[in-house]
């Protein structure tokens, strides 16, 4: 039996995946090493990026609306960007941020102009192809720094968040999706996957450097 194509994707871009959990910033999570005020650009940065986030899984529900169980999944995974939303609201009373004022740096800017021009012109399977790299990264990076002695890091609800098993939940629904809604593009999906790799790599990079 072939392999899913969520797992083929996530195995050819292991690298960019194990880049990531190298990059300063995320070493800087885990062992709370990580500047206040580099997070505090990182909160302000991701917020952005997961309201474009919500706006993509708004137009793939919109064109697969006539298919109840996808639609279904869609505002489950929808109410996922919510909570993480709220996370970062959380973080930003505390750090004084204003969530309404944000300029996005370059790395978001690009990430986000990617992840909107795909919603906006491509159909939905090659939409989440450009979705799933985001959900599948973060909840392997908060499980590879839960299973660290993270315990004296200042971001614990960070790591708990990404690496609890409701995270890995959707991070799973949304390869289901992949999986189905991209079956017959698979050479489309992969470069597209690719590309939302790359663009998580520098987001993190953009920060604890």
């Amino acid at each position: 039996m072939a392999e899913p194509l969520h797992r083929v994707l996530w195995a050819r871009n292991a690298g960019l995946a194990e880049a990531c959990l190298r990059s300063p910033f995320v070493r800087g999570l885990g062992d709370g090493s990580l500047d206040q005020e580099e997070f505090r650009r990182y909160v302000a940065q991701d917020a952005f990026f997961l309201r474009a986030f919500f706006s993509a899984y708004a137009l793939v529900a919109a064109r697969t609306a006539d298919r109840m169980k996808v639609a279904n999944n869609l505002v489950f995974l929808m109410a996922g960007v919510l909570k993480e939303l709220e996370l970062h609201r959380h973080y930003a009373e505390m750090l004084r941020i204003d969530l309404e004022s944000v300029t996005p740096n370059a790395a978001a800017k690009d990430y986000t102009d990617f992840l909107a021009e795909t919603a906006w012109n491509a159909d939905a399977g090659e939409t989440l192809a450009a979705m799933t790299p985001c959900m599948r990264l973060y909840a392997w990076l908060g499980q590879q720094l839960r299973a660290t002695d993270y315990g004296e890091s200042p971001y614990t609800e960070w790591i708990d968040t990404y690496g609890a098993p409701e995270f890995e939940r959707l991070a799973r629904d949304l390869e289901v999706l992949l999986d189905d809604l991209a079956a017959d593009m698979p050479e489309r999906a992969a470069e597209v996957y690719a590309e939302a790799m790359r663009y998580e790599l520098a987001f993190f990079e953009a920060f604890g450097g």
